[in-house]
């Protein structure tokens, strides 16, 4: 359960994230990459558009942390279309930990101990909606 203490502290500390955009992608993919090298044939395509596409998707999901019976539907349907790219649980995992670093290296200091906690939590809730629809479809 995502507290407002949490959605708060997401919201605020994407929005020091907005500004430096392209880079936190490019840090995302990079770490992304060095932590499991086996996901970089699931990116056929110009990875400076894809990392475009994760921003776009990272701030609907927090702007939707105050409407999540808007954003249920969205994840599940982003879940369900992972599955043809090849992505399983596992990789839910090594995403989650390629964007907490990058949001620690985006942020520095800004990055406390709290909103790394509300960081988890939401990445989290995102993962396991995402994961509950995609295995819907492997089953």
């Amino acid at each position: 359960m995502i507290t407002p203490t949490q959605k708060r502290l997401v919201q605020d500390s994407f929005g020091l994230v907005v500004p430096i955009a392209p880079t936190a992608a490019a840090l995302f993919y990079q770490r992304l990459f060095e932590i499991d090298p086996t996901v970089r044939p699931m990116f056929k395509g110009d990875i400076a558009e894809q990392g475009k596409k994760l921003m776009q998707a990272l701030a609907l999901a927090v702007k939707s942390l105050d409407r999540p019976e808007a954003l249920m539907p969205v994840l599940q349907d982003l879940g369900r279309r992972h599955v043809k790219y090849g992505v399983t649980d596992a990789h839910y995992d090594t995403v989650g930990a390629a964007l907490i670093w990058t949001l620690e290296k985006g942020l520095g200091e800004r990055f406390t101990a709290d909103v790394r906690e509300a960081w988890v939590a939401v990445y989290q809730a995102v993962a396991t909606t995402m994961k509950v629809a995609a295995n819907e479809v492997a089953a």
